[in-house]
């Protein structure tokens, strides 16, 4: 205890020089907290992005059936194409409405060597419908995409999505209605040219004017403005940075008018997010076996693989960021060495006294390291205080520019007092051991 006084009076007894020691200390443990803080913030960001729509289960077709790229391998396959989940065709795929793999989309694609290549089949939303009777599964929507200008007078937004959305989408998907209504059924069967924007891009195109029953022209043709809604991701990396902002009509206006399917897209909901994995192969399965394919089938998109490379890149980057900014540490570290040596020089004869009236040389040594050590710590503490007040300026200026705001762990700040108390036991040792091999006779000669 002796020794943490005789250390903090040493500290106060010179408070400026103390002070500009600790500045390499308080920057580097401020830059790296800083740092941290930016990169977990920037993971729980991606991880929320990913996660938060999970119950909305996506189903795509691969046209190969043991492919695990970026989906979650649904059946066995054999040599013949066949297996679980293979389905039917010909004659008795035809019966039930559906194209035979042969025929699907009138011909079928060769492939490099020569064998006939399946084509992916064109979904019937009646197939879709018929996964409702799985457990686990109580709603669908399907949809298909394009891009466009939407302009209004002498005002128009370049490369806006415009999602086409199927009846039941509103019934499914989770979307605030700002103003106006949503599709009606009567949108669908008169191939009603209506449109829904969201409200950045409303404010883009009319600014203070109601856009309600407003014109504006979506590529070649006029659309009326029936209804305004947030988009979820708007301010987020799916939203895209090139984005002009999003629009919503019935796929089959989308279909008719842009020349892409009438379903591009296929979704279902599950409420248990613990069933996702389970009801979402069953329904991948059934779909597989409605469509009638053979050599490919249909599949669950699996974020799981994504979220873990892209948390593994944010890691690295943090990581290697914060190792840099570890440098200004290395810096510090070396400016309280350099003061500790002066320390140890100008109190030359008060070791010698101490040594004198019998203080060994472990004492010593021990006095100059926790004298280094105080010195670091506090600066870390004070780095650390720094830290939180930079990351609640950037959550408070910048959020809107980050995927997530910072979040300073408990780990880290308990991690970065540490390994300040680390960084002045190292350099504090050449100080240290200097003093404790002082001579008491000499050191007391010393002027």
């Amino acid at each position: 205890m002796q020794n943490w006084k005789f250390a903090i009076s040493s500290i106060m007894s010179h408070k400026l020089r103390s002070f500009l020691t600790m500045v390499g200390i308080i920057i580097g443990v401020a830059s790296v907290v800083v740092i941290m803080a930016l990169g977990d913030g920037m993971k729980a960001g991606v991880t929320k992005t990913f996660t938060k729509d999970q119950e909305y289960v996506q189903i795509s077709y691969s046209p190969n059936k043991s492919g695990y790229v970026t989906g979650i391998n649904i059946g066995p396959s054999d040599d013949t194409g066949e297996g679980e989940g293979g389905g039917e065709s010909g004659p008795a795929a035809e019966d039930r409405g559906m194209a035979a793999p042969s025929d699907i989309d009138g011909e079928n694609a060769e492939d490099v060597d020569g064998q006939v290549q399946e084509a992916p089949p064109v979904v019937q939303e009646s197939w879709v419908k018929e996964l409702t009777k799985i457990q686990g599964i109580d709603g669908y929507y399907v949809s298909n995409t394009s891009n466009a200008t939407i302009a209004f007078q002498k005002k128009k937004a370049e490369g806006v999505n415009i999602q086409g959305v199927n009846e039941t989408y509103f019934s499914v998907k989770k979307v605030e209605l700002l103003s106006g209504r949503k599709l009606t059924p009567s949108d669908y069967s008169n191939f009603s040219r209506v449109v829904l924007l969201d409200e950045g891009l409303a404010q883009q195109l009319f600014g203070t004017e109601n856009p309600l029953n407003q014109v504006v022209s979506v590529g070649d043709n006029n659309y009326r403005v029936v209804g305004i809604f947030k988009d979820p991701n708007a301010g987020t990396a799916l939203y895209g940075a090139s984005s002009g902002g999003s629009a919503l009509m019935a796929n089959t206006q989308l279909a008719s008018e842009f020349g892409t399917d009438e379903i591009q897209n296929i979704v279902v909901h599950v409420p248990d997010v613990k069933q996702i994995k389970t009801v979402g192969i069953e329904a991948a399965q059934k779909l597989t076996e409605l469509s009638g394919v053979r050599q490919g089938e249909f599949q669950i998109f699996n974020l799981d693989s994504i979220l873990e490379e892209t948390n593994k890149v944010v890691g690295i980057m943090t990581s290697v960021i914060g190792a840099i900014a570890g440098i200004s540490l290395l810096v510090g570290g070396i400016g309280v060495m350099n003061i500790m040596l002066v320390s140890v020089t100008e109190r030359t004869r008060e070791i010698g006294l101490r040594k004198a009236l019998g203080a060994t040389r472990g004492k010593i040594l021990v006095q100059f390291l926790i004298e280094s050590m105080v010195l670091t710590i506090i600066g870390g503490l004070i780095g650390l205080g720094l830290a939180y007040g930079v990351n609640s300026l950037i959550t408070t200026f910048a959020a809107a520019s980050l995927e997530g705001p910072p979040i300073i762990s408990l780990n880290v700040a308990i991690g970065s007092i540490i390994f300040s108390a680390f960084v002045g036991i190292i350099f504090g040792i050449l100080p240290a051991n200097k003093a404790s091999k002082l001579n008491p006779i000499e050191a007391l000669r010393y002027e």
